[in-house]
């Protein structure tokens, strides 16, 4: 089976979105894209802020930790420009390992609902990477760092901010996220949630805390499995 239960909260109720994070979540970020990204974000720390490259990136684990996202630390903190950072950290990144899983795809194209992707990232890297993983065509809407005022989850206003702009009721939907805290101001608004294990720093049991529902090793999986759950 796909699925793996949480903490037990029955049977999924009528679901009217679906809403999905992106990285990690409907696909996995190969490593050497994963490599590329931390190296260019340390560069662009160090020549915006004009320290070493040891400094910088210790730099950008602070503001991650502070502020959810380096971005927002360099905004708030320096006045950045996030255009200027969305340029350096997008342009040129190598694709190339990223393929379609026509199980998952399958798997999303059978759900009923609207879809929505709400991601920390930028709409032009989510709408590539569907593309490239064959997922465009069945997601309604985009939800990025962007829309959300650079406000990233989890932030509960910016998951308030979703819910209004595209008139979702929270009782009636589900969040999918690989990172457990994103999951929790969800719960607390009402969603559904499910946590996609992946193995990194943070997927631990104990995260696993009330505001998860559902958790799963296999997403795909776990949308086949949906049906008998209702």
């Amino acid at each position: 089976m796909g699925q793996d239960r949480g903490n037990g909260t029955g049977g999924v109720g009528e679901v009217e979105t679906w809403v999905f994070d992106l990285d990690n979540t409907l696909y996995r970020v190969p490593p050497p894209m994963y490599a590329e990204l931390d190296r260019r974000m340390r560069d662009f720390v160090s020549e915006f802020l004009g320290v070493d490259r040891d400094a910088a990136y210790a730099i950008q684990k602070e503001y991650f930790r502070k502020f959810g996202l380096t971005l927002r630390g360099l905004m708030i903190e320096h006045g950045l420009d996030p255009r200027v950072y969305e340029t350096h950290m997008g342009g040129g990144l190598d694709y190339s390992d990223l393929k379609p899983d026509p199980r998952l795809r399958d798997a999303i194209a059978a759900l009923d609902g609207r879809k929505v992707i709400y991601t920390n990232a930028f709409a032009s890297h989510a709408r590539l990477v569907l593309d490239l993983i064959a997922l465009s065509e069945h997601f309604d809407a985009v939800y990025d760092i962007e829309a959300a005022g650079y406000r990233p989850k989890p932030a509960i206003e910016s998951y308030r901010d979703l819910c209004g702009r595209y008139g979702i009721d929270a009782e009636k939907a589900v969040m999918v996220d690989d990172i457990p805290y994103n999951l929790e101001p969800a719960a607390e608004m009402g969603m559904t949630t499910v946590w996609v294990r992946t193995g990194a720093a943070w997927d631990e049991d104990e995260a696993a805390g009330p505001h998860i529902h559902y958790q799963t090793h296999d997403i795909a999986g776990w949308l086949e499995d949906f049906s008998p759950l209702c």
